[in-house]
């Protein structure tokens, strides 16, 4: 979707432990899972650095690798089917309150739409923030209150929702240049 413009827990895992949920759990996260939490950096193996995002599709997490073993994990929704994507990007923009123009498949799949929401607005599922990414019409954003069920489920065109709250807490942690991951 095209803008215009606190750790809580410990988990004692093993990466291999980790590794081995996030390739075989399709389990969504429930809804008292909501708050960032600290857990041992996914996909260890891979050395990625400190500061890279990592966007679960198959857990419905989003994990900032701190370099140090560890992550933050947010919940997250991700692509619905056939609109999910995987790969690399990195953050070209960062968005307080942004309007929202719908991009051409969104359009057509919801005419009603009208042609632009301004920042701020109640029905702006942009949200709070965004974080737009270096692939077409892709961000990590917020999200509106009738839409934060969501979280948690395949529901987007293929953005990465977040709830408003996670999303301001992830919007001052990372820069403009961070690589971003997505895997199924």
């Amino acid at each position: 979707m095209t803008p215009v413009r606190k750790p809580r827990r410990l988990l004692s895992l093993s990466p291999a432990m980790v590794g081995a949920a996030l390739c075989l759990s399709a389990a969504a996260p429930s809804v008292a899972q909501a708050r960032p939490s600290i857990m041992p950096a996914p996909f260890a193996e891979a050395r990625l650095p400190a500061g890279t995002l990592v966007i679960s599709q198959s857990q419905r997490r989003l994990f900032l690798l701190q370099g140090d073993g560890m992550a933050l994990s947010y919940p997250i929704a991700v692509g619905k089917a056939g609109k999910a994507w995987s790969g690399w990007a990195r953050i070209n923009g960062k968005h307080v309150q942004p309007d929202w123009m719908p991009p051409a498949m969104v359009k057509q799949a919801n005419p009603r739409l009208p042609n632009l929401i301004r920042g701020g607005s109640p029905g702006n599922p942009m949200g709070a923030r965004a974080l737009t990414l270096d692939r077409d019409e892709i961000a990590i954003h917020g999200t509106t209150n009738s839409m934060r069920a969501s979280i948690g489920s395949a529901a987007s065109f293929g953005c990465i929702r977040m709830y408003n709250e996670d999303v301001i807490d992830l919007f001052d942690r990372v820069s403009v240049g961070t690589a971003v991951v997505a895997v199924r």
